[in-house]
């Protein structure tokens, strides 16, 4: 699996309309055949501040993802949203995994 978490910190003023294009990403990206998890997470001490959790089944299926019609979408409707430019952190699985556990 390719985990990827996006930390996004919206300005207040969009935080409603960053959710709503988000979850339209969101509801489109599940359908996409190497993502087995996307999660839009919002924190709750600060309502400008989300995370993204993207779990790929390959690299190259994260790759793909930012070639798809709604990641553009998304990315060039959410840009001036965003307080501050997003961060994405890679991960790799633990567990469960393929480690022979």
């Amino acid at each position: 699996m390719h985990i990827v978490l996006v930390h996004v910190n919206v300005k207040s003023q969009f935080v409603e309309a960053f959710k709503q294009a988000t979850i339209e990403n969101a509801g489109n990206s599940v359908k996409e055949p190497g993502i087995a998890r996307f999660d839009v997470i919002q924190q709750e001490d600060d309502p400008t501040r989300f995370i993204l959790v993207e779990v790929y089944k390959t690299a190259g299926a994260a790759a793909a993802h930012k070639e798809t019609a709604h990641y553009i979408r998304w990315r060039d409707t959410v840009a001036e949203m965003m307080a501050e430019p997003r961060k994405g952190v890679k991960y790799g699985n633990v567990f469960p995994g393929d480690a022979g556990w």
